[in-house]
């Protein structure tokens, strides 16, 4: 069974449409990178997986379970077990790192709020900055919580929007190490935005690379570096 299933999606918000007639499927227990300039509807697709945007037409299935078709929303967003890292990481500034990771549990009305937050900062080494703000952080620190935030809802797959795009490289290898572990240590299903060629070919099983809505190239790391396909050799050297 495929993690994400994406069939004839059409998607607009004006025209020409972001994405037509557009298929695409994602393995389960995954890495899988969509690679791309800005506008060719990376981040659509995201939100699209996530429930956040709802395609006019074409089905999507997670896990075998048809959760949009037809232009329909049959599954809402929190009903998906999608976690959602977005690129300007969303923490909220007036809760502690504690507070942002702790929200969602406590609105589900969870049992062991407090273990399972300090598993989450124990895992990525926050131990000592449950009481700080998001402001009092470094961008790294800060990137981290927002994947912790994420990951203690224990979802099945995790969406990452160019999470990386605002971290110098210094950080952006930490972070990387981080997410290459991540799919191992919980299971997870994860498609990784970026427009970094070297990001993706650092750390994914499979590799989609978009060109204007549409799928140009798709396959192992290796089978896109040996590719003849002009736009995507373009893409890498420019």
């Amino acid at each position: 069974m495929q993690a994400i299933e994406l069939t004839h999606i059409t998607h607009a918000y004006d025209e020409p449409p972001v994405l037509e007639d557009f298929s695409l499927t994602f393995g389960t227990g995954q890495l899988s990178c969509l690679l791309g300039g800005s506008g060719c509807g990376k981040t659509t697709l995201l939100r699209i997986i996530a429930g956040l945007e709802t395609p006019r037409e074409g089905e999507v299935r997670i896990e075998g379970r048809p959760v949009t078709a037809g232009g329909r929303l049959l599954v809402p967003p929190h009903r998906r077990n999608v976690g959602f890292i977005f690129q300007d990481l969303a923490l909220w500034p007036h809760f502690t790192v504690y507070g942002n990771i702790a929200f969602a549990l406590k609105e589900r009305k969870e049992k062991d709020v407090k273990k399972q937050v300090f598993d989450m900062l124990d895992f990525f080494g926050l131990q000592d900055h449950a009481e700080k703000y998001p402001h009092q952080l470094s961008g790294g620190q800060q990137q981290l919580v927002a994947i912790a935030r994420s990951l203690v809802l224990k979802p099945r797959i995790l969406l990452l929007d160019e999470p990386l795009a605002n971290l110098d490289v210094k950080l952006k290898h930490r972070i990387l190490d981080h997410i290459r572990n991540l799919k191992e240590n919980f299971d997870l299903t994860l498609v990784y935005v970026t427009h970094d060629h070297r990001e993706a070919f650092s750390i994914a099983d499979t590799v989609t690379v978009l060109n204007e809505g549409r799928v140009e190239e798709s396959g192992t790391v290796e089978q896109i570096k040996r590719s003849d396909n002009a736009y995507l050799k373009y893409f890498i050297e420019f």
